[in-house]
């Protein structure tokens, strides 16, 4: 067990993450810790456990304010780590900076509150943690003065509040919009899809408008993989989850007005999905109007305006198909955070090898396929396929080459000066 007085800036961070996000699997909840965390050294001879690294995981380096916090995530806190309570239905996004013993025995926490102030520009709340031993009467007037909770840590690992902050309201930027994703049941944190075809996620919000029992109905006509429907269509908007029973979203009751007005009632529309089964054609051509149903409802999804712009964009710059490496490569260069929640998986030892300290990518392990997102490369870009967004299905990631794997608009647009 560390002394107080050897608490080192990753254990601390570890510490505070565990005391703020303790169930990675809680809903609407998601966290991340800079990628300086991911290696192996901290201070020259001070390595960081493994263990200390897992529980820091998964990494990325996210700019809030005007610079990258040691841990940024969502979650809806408890009352008592709050002056007030929070603001609004979402649950805040959340910076803090970690302080820790260096070398000659400091610890700097004025330093850190002056941190976690800069990052109250985009957070909700900002928190600096450090060894409760180190925090004195001065950090803690200037963290009150200046709005920033101030977390302490005893030499077991206990983490209490000592200085509790106000929730505001602040415009999210870019990189903070990621992490606000990743927290969603639209987030691409946890695989997502367990099954390839659109068909299979728009028929659930007709199994469930239908007035027999939602799991039969979808058995009978469209797939026995009920539990794979369900989440997916949970992941496209179609359908919000419910403690008692799910419910429509109003993207998943157009879905269900469509069936109605095409083909008279729920049980006409169900149909034609048996006649779908195993049906390797391209769903926008099988049946145009799906295929067209499918398109809106993609495009509903966060993630697919930003894809499509920046492919449109990268057209406009005469790289008309782009491989996937070429792909992650400009996007990171433009919007860093999403490209990495995105793209690439989450596991410790996968962003440890392609993040480097400051974030950047380590190009030469872009051509591994095993270090992409399976729901983003596989799952995603074969609803985008079946959509008539894409030119090509996706790949599982053992089988895929990203130097092959083109990603390109079946429809670019064209202009002309």
């Amino acid at each position: 067990m560390a002394s107080a007085e050897s608490l080192s800036e990753p254990q601390v961070l570890a510490h505070a993450k565990g005391r703020l996000f303790p169930d990675a699997e809680e809903p609407n909840t998601y966290a991340v810790c800079d990628t300086q965390f991911a290696a192996e050294e901290w201070l020259p001879g001070q390595r960081i456990a493994a263990d200390i690294r897992e529980r820091l995981a998964p990494f990325n380096h996210v700019r809030i304010g005007s610079g990258y916090p040691d841990l940024v995530g969502v979650r809806t806190l408890e009352s008592e780590l709050l002056a007030v309570d929070r603001l609004g239905s979402e649950p805040p996004l959340v910076a803090v900076e970690a302080k820790g013993y260096t070398g000659d025995g400091t610890v700097d926490t004025e330093r850190g509150v002056l941190q976690a102030y800069d990052r109250l520009h985009e957070a909700n709340a900002a928190y600096v943690a450090a060894p409760v031993d180190a925090i004195g009467q001065t950090t803690r007037t200037l963290a009150r003065e200046l709005n920033v909770g101030v977390l302490g840590v005893d030499s077991g690992g206990g983490v209490r509040p000592i200085e509790t902050p106000r929730v505001v309201g602040k415009h999210t930027a870019d990189d903070a919009s990621a992490i606000r994703f990743q927290a969603t049941a639209q987030g691409v944190a946890d695989a997502s899809f367990g099954l390839n075809h659109p068909k299979n996620y728009l028929a659930y919000p007709l199994a469930l408008y239908h007035p027999d029992d939602t799991e039969a109905v979808l058995t009978e006509y469209v797939v026995s993989a009920v539990a794979d429907a369900r989440r997916g269509a949970v992941f496209l908007g179609l359908v919000d989850e419910q403690p008692r029973r799910d419910e429509l979203t109003p993207l998943g009751e157009e879905v269900v007005r469509f069936a109605l007005h095409r083909y008279g009632s729920v049980d006409a529309a169900l149909e034609p999905f048996e006649a779908w089964q195993g049906s390797q054609k391209r769903f926008y051509d099988l049946a145009p109007e799906w295929g067209a149903l499918t398109r809106r409802v993609v495009w509903a999804y966060p993630a697919t305006k930003l894809l499509v712009e920046e492919l449109q964009t990268m057209h406009e710059d005469a790289l008309t198909e782009p491989s996937l490496v070429e792909f992650l490569e400009w996007l990171h260069e433009h919007h860093p955070t999403f490209a990495v929640e995105l793209f690439v998986r989450s596991t410790d030892d996968v962003r440890s090898r392609v993040l480097t300290r400051d974030g950047s990518l380590r190009t030469e392990l872009l051509r591994e396929g095993k270090v992409y997102h399976s729901p983003t490369v596989f799952q995603l870009k074969a609803m985008l396929y079946h959509a008539g967004v894409l030119t090509t299905r996706g790949a599982e990631p053992n089988r895929l080459d990203p130097t092959e794997d083109v990603w390109a608009l079946c429809d670019p647009l064209s202009y002309t000066p």
